[in-house]
């Protein structure tokens, strides 16, 4: 028997890695902004690279927003495309943390929405308003040190509609006492939910029956008890079993509105269908989260609005914006723009970045500058290391000499494509030639704009009209006046 087993051939079944199954976006290399503890931008660190004016700018902001030393104020991220303004915007988010709310908008989306602009809005930056609601508990806490459940008989006499319910004893100690405590049915469920056992360290909480798992006790880690690398040790509880304890959670206004205005409560916030709220609602809301300040009960986290492409937005919306940040209960507003002296929306008049004059006076501009080689070549490396992607040097190189001619959104775009290349002709690493080869591939904006104004006679409703000596960017001269005539 033993022969026969050691001669068979032993097949060990494929573990997949389930921490990796997840998208990578075009920003999910951030980890934050890269700054030290003298806010002084680090060249390449947590996914940022170069801009360190604009860095350190963003965390001289974040550090008053950590201390709540700000609130109702305006940053402006102003810039060239491709110079990581949604960057430094998505750092930001990373480096507040979970607690901090930051809604994020593009600013076409207001006029996309089933609601009127200043509604959306107004639903936006109560998203990015924080509640911090403290709120005091009576738990149990301890270590298991016996868990005993009685299964009634399953005979024929049995009765089969669950009036035999389980009963049980849990026995908790800490440092200084021991109980026993009896057990019911929904009480053993949660237990065996959790599969709690002997030297496990839990907590139970007195008015809803939840019961949470802490970890095991350090008395238990040399046991040689199936244990995984996840297995966290803490120590016995010292005092009584049963304390007095403060339970801290964070909502939005927004949250808070939506389940106080619908007939279907919280479900109305995974739906996503929340409509217009009343104002009345509001009024209230406020009103009684005020009352809770006064009582040390909660108090406001003003968190982060990053609205992007903001001269999107038209003068009602405008408008609305400087009203908003003048409210008690604002959060930091965070806007980035890639325009120039350009029309305002819904106006004739022009102005920097689209934006009225009245506005920009509010904001505190940060500007981002282009990338320098250099730091291209570390964004290639850093992308290539995301996506996952053996590359050569001298593909690299070619990269981001193909940034620097074209733009790095392009470039980058490259990087996956080589990749799928590289491993239809079977190789272990990208090289020249497959970059090449997607190079051919893909047009980059300057040659599909030559390649139109090269056909133009070819193509359909074509307002290109002569161009030659204007370049590839050359804006037709009839384009404010209207279409061209057909030849």
């Amino acid at each position: 028997m033993a022969a026969a087993v050691a001669d068979g051939d032993v097949k060990v079944s494929e573990v997949r890695d389930l921490t990796r199954i997840e998208r990578i976006g075009a920003h999910s290399h951030i980890r934050g902004l890269g700054l030290d503890d003298a806010l002084e931008a680090r060249n390449v660190s947590q996914g940022m690279v170069g801009q360190q004016d604009a860095r350190r700018g963003a965390g001289i902001i974040l550090n008053m927003i950590r201390e709540g030393q700000i609130a109702g104020r305006a940053v402006l991220l102003a810039g060239q495309p491709g110079t990581g303004k949604t960057a430094i915007a998505m750092g930001m988010a990373k480096a507040l943390g979970e607690e901090t709310p930051f809604a994020m908008m593009a600013g076409s989306e207001i006029f996309s929405l089933e609601m009127n602009k200043t509604e959306a809005l107004t639903q936006a930056f109560r998203k990015a308003i924080g509640v911090r609601i403290k709120e005091e508990t009576e738990i149990i806490e301890g270590e298991v040190v016996e868990v005993e459940i009685d299964r009634p008989g399953g005979g024929s006499g049995a009765s089969t509609s669950g009036s035999a319910a389980k009963t049980g004893k849990i026995t908790l100690k800490t440092t200084e006492m021991e109980t026993v405590y009896d057990l019911g049915a929904k009480m053993i469920e949660s237990l065996e939910k959790e599969r709690v056992q002997s030297g496990d360290v839990i907590t139970i909480d007195k008015a809803s029956g939840r019961i949470t798992k802490l970890g095991r006790s350090f008395v238990h880690a040399r046991d040689y008890d199936a244990m995984g690398a996840q297995t966290k040790f803490v120590q016995c509880p010292e005092g009584e079993l049963q304390k007095r304890k403060e339970v801290v959670h964070v909502v939005t206004l927004h949250e808070v509105d939506v389940i106080n205005s619908r007939s279907q409560g919280f479900l109305a916030l995974f739906a996503g269908d929340t409509g217009e709220i009343r104002s009345e609602v509001r009024e209230q809301i406020d009103g009684k989260v005020a009352e809770w300040r006064e009582e040390g009960k909660a108090e406001i986290v003003p968190g982060v609005l990053f609205i992007d492409e903001v001269h999107m937005l038209d003068i009602e919306c405008f408008s609305f914006l400087n009203r908003a940040l003048e409210n008690e209960m604002a959060p930091i507003l965070v806007v980035a723009t890639n325009r120039g002296i350009t029309k305002i929306r819904g106006t004739n008049y022009k102005s920097p970045h689209g934006i009225p004059i009245d506005l920009l006076d509010r904001l505190l501009i940060i500007s981002t500058k282009p990338y320098t080689e250099k730091e291209m070549r570390l964004i290639v490396d850093i992308r290539c290391e995301e996506e996952d992607v053996e590359m050569a040097d001298d593909a690299k190189e070619l990269l981001t000499k193909i940034g620097q001619e074209t733009s790095l959104r392009y470039a980058l775009h490259l990087i996956t494509s080589a990749s799928l290349v590289c491993k239809r002709r079977k190789g272990a690493e990208v090289e020249i030639e497959d970059v090449s080869r997607v190079y051919s591939l893909f047009m980059d904006v300057k040659r599909s704009t030559q390649f139109l104004v090269e056909y133009q006679s070819q193509f359909m409703y074509n307002e290109i009209g002569a161009i030659a000596g204007g370049g590839a960017y050359s804006i037709p001269s009839n384009a404010e006046g209207g279409a061209a005539p057909m030849e």
